[in-house]
């Protein structure tokens, strides 16, 4: 009897060590940064789940503008299913009435706004606010920055963190701390389009050290990843393709061109990749890298090997098509200027989605300083609404209701979809996304292999489904009946069990 129970109560112990062993190599793989699928690059696993980032979100200033409530903000965007936001550190700033937005939380109120740096005794160019020292720290930054950080954390919200930003235009040149007549570090002046370049004088040395503060600040969280610049080709913007072939639009010059950086920039860029590695080579945590490439469309010639994630503004579908042979996930960074109709902004992230993209970002100008719930009225180039956020989280779960680590981009599925545009995402044989907009017509043409298959269209306005059935394919060109929708519709195709 006591030799039995001896026996039991090692098993008992052996069990122990075995389990808690188990949940360490569970926390151990769980507990990382958001990283790369390893089955299927061009997708996330974020605490040991495929991720998608589908997000509605604030336009960049929920650290940098004191009178921002981010927890408020937080909060709403974990009610409302988003999972996503994107940040810039204090190195660029706007002022009120930049790009016509009228309530811009980019653009901080006089003495509202805060940087990584401390501000001295002397008065700077901007009104009323004094200037940096770009050699002194500010604790109150890196506290609110955090914060922010670990609040997002906590509601499981992914924070893409941007350390630089071209700088449009000379007034908001006059705000920014780099400018020479806003810091006492005598860096020398400076054309506004050259200060992410190697030619700023001793600017790189300052922005070396913002990286590297940041990137050691915040090595400890999983739910970040880091963007160089936002929009470097604004600098000195080198013609890559041209996106329209007919008429030009008035006041819409940006419009013509997907516009790439220049040499210049592209070298900088990469001195800050390499400190980011360079640093965090040290550190116990390594975070994926996104570079910022162009507005629309266009055929990468190159991706340095430290770059993890392409990141493309206003992207086409054909963004990602262009560059899937890279093997990383592709990136809809920003949209907006397309009115202020959420319809639009619906229809840009299914088709990119379903393309294969697994980043979309819609600029959010319904969250502004006193309307950190998203329920604000605002005069500004773009949409956003509760509305529109509830919609994007019928396209995650479309997408999650599919093994999409298994799919790839497809074009042979749809042979005929007569006016209507098209894309599609397949495991061949067994499931298929795909997205229909434009005007209903009565039937598409779609070719499947030999087999059973189910089918369910559902409206991204609701989720709802509004026609099911059944497929039964001899590996030939199948007409199925589209049902009436307004603007665009998704279907959904699975291989039917045995």
């Amino acid at each position: 009897m006591l030799s039995s129970l001896r026996i039991t109560a090692l098993s008992l112990i052996l069990f122990s060590a075995s389990a808690i062993q188990s949940v360490v190599a569970q926390s151990n793989v769980t507990q990382q940064p958001i990283a790369l699928h390893p089955d299927n690059p061009h997708y996330f696993v974020y605490q040991g789940k495929p991720t998608l980032l589908i997000t509605s979100a604030e336009h960049y200033g929920a650290v940098l503008n004191l009178d921002f409530d981010y927890q408020a903000y937080l909060k709403t965007m974990q009610q409302e299913g988003m999972n996503y936001t994107r940040i810039f550190v204090g190195s660029y700033v706007e002022i009120p009435g930049s790009f016509n937005i009228g309530n811009n939380t980019l653009a901080p109120a006089v003495n509202r706004f805060i940087t990584p740096w401390k501000r001295t005794d002397e008065a700077g160019l901007y009104e009323g606010e004094k200037k940096f020292d770009l050699d002194e720290w500010n604790p109150d930054y890196f506290e609110r920055l955090t914060d922010f950080i670990r609040e997002a954390d906590q509601r499981n919200i992914i924070v893409e963190v941007t350390f630089f930003c071209s700088t449009y235009a000379d007034e908001s040149w006059e705000r920014n701390p780099f400018n020479s007549g806003n810091n006492v570090n005598d860096i020398p002046e400076i054309d506004r389009k050259k200060s992410n370049t190697l030619a700023n004088g001793s600017l790189t040395d300052y922005q070396k050290k913002l990286v590297a503060k940041i990137v050691t600040k915040l090595n400890s969280f999983d739910n970040i990843f880091y963007e160089i610049q936002n929009e470097p080709w604004s600098d000195d913007p080198q013609d890559a393709l041209r996106t329209l072939k007919t008429l030009d639009p008035e006041g819409l010059s940006w419009a013509k061109w997907a516009h790439t950086a220049s040499e210049a920039s592209l070298e900088w860029q990469q001195v800050m990749v390499d400190q980011i590695g360079l640093i965090e080579q040290e550190l116990a945590k390594k975070h994926l890298i996104a570079q910022n490439y162009c507005n629309f469309r266009h055929s990468l010639e190159e991706v340095e090997d430290g770059v993890n994630i392409l990141n493309f503004h206003y992207a086409w579908p054909e963004a990602v098509w262009m560059n899937y042979a890279w093997d990383r996930p592709i990136s809809f960074d920003e949209s907006g200027f397309a009115g202020s109709s959420d319809t639009t902004y619906l229809r840009q992230a299914w088709q990119f989605i379903v393309a294969g993209g697994s980043v979309f970002n819609n600029l959010d100008y319904s969250f502004y300083v006193g309307h950190e719930d998203g329920k604000g009225s605002n005069d500004a180039p773009g949409g956003g609404s509760t509305s529109l956020r509830q919609q994007l989280v019928y396209l995650h779960d479309f997408m999650e209701s599919l093994d999409y680590i298994r799919m790839r981009p497809e074009f042979s599925t749809v042979v005929h979809a007569p006016g209507l545009e098209t894309q599609c995402l397949a495991e061949a044989g067994q499931q298929y996304a795909i997205f229909f907009t434009g005007q209903a017509t009565d039937w598409v043409k779609l070719n499947l292999p030999q087999g059973d298959f189910a089918y369910e269209f559902i409206t991204p306005f609701t989720g709802e489904t509004i026609a099911t059935g059944t497929l039964s394919s001899n590996d030939e060109t199948i007409q199925i009946d589209l049902p009436e929708f307004e603007h665009m519709v998704a279907l959904r195709i699975t291989r039917s069990a045995r």
